[in-house]
């Protein structure tokens, strides 16, 4: 008696999405795709609101997502896209490490956040591994998160005052803008070069812009 062997089938690409601003990113990551048979580009965006159309468009398997974007950023654009579809599986591909830029990714709903000066080497695998099911971040982005996992975070009031330092303004100025007194001023000042361990006022902005608490 003969028996017959029905031929495999072949999986299903993993369908990606690209969001970023940059024209030569959205090309570097399409050429690293093209050719590899089980990834397959489906559409491209140049920022956030267009991103979230292509997702409802395509329903992507994955979706490559820039931070810094204008007008809807990476991260709202994370969370519209979740709102759509909570299991959407998403990588933030972008420059900065800063811990708290990080944080805010992984809780608006990423699975992975790469940082693009490793697009060669760890894109792809980044890709399968979170159409696996697994979440991943850059070494040096998980050893910034470490090593800030125990910081106080800023209050409300103290983030207020950290963007106008930022900005430059004196603290008459500051107590001014709040309605507070300038003492009041002095104590939160003093408690953000605390948090941040900073020496001063400016050195408090340059940690704030680097961790992503302040967007540069």
């Amino acid at each position: 008696m003969s028996s017959s062997v029905s031929p495999l089938s072949t999986p299903r690409p993993i369908r990606i999405l690209i969001v970023d601003d940059h024209p030569l990113i959205q090309d570097g990551i399409a050429a690293l795709i093209v050719g590899k048979k089980d990834l397959e580009l489906v559409a491209q965006a140049s920022n956030g609101t267009e991103g979230v159309e292509q997702f409802r468009k395509h329903r992507p398997d994955i979706t490559l997502m820039d931070l810094q974007m204008e007008g809807l950023n990476g991260i709202d654009a994370i969370i519209a896209i979740r709102e759509q579809a909570p299991d959407a599986a998403i990588i933030v591909l972008t420059t900065y490490s800063g811990d708290v830029r990080v944080r805010r990714a992984l809780k608006a709903g990423a699975q992975a956040y790469l940082l693009k000066n490793l697009l060669h080497k760890d894109l792809l695998d980044t890709i399968r591994s979170v159409h696996a099911g697994r979440r991943t971040v850059s070494p040096d982005v998980a050893a910034a998160l470490a090593e800030h996992s125990l910081d106080e975070p800023l209050t409300d009031r103290e983030m207020e005052v950290l963007q106008l330092i930022a900005s430059g303004h004196a603290n008459k100025e500051i107590a001014a803008r709040l309605s507070i007194t300038e003492e009041a001023v002095k104590s939160r000042v003093k408690n953000i070069l605390a948090k941040l361990h900073a020496n001063d006022r400016t050195h408090a902005a340059m940690i704030a812009v680097k961790r992503g608490i302040l967007l540069p």
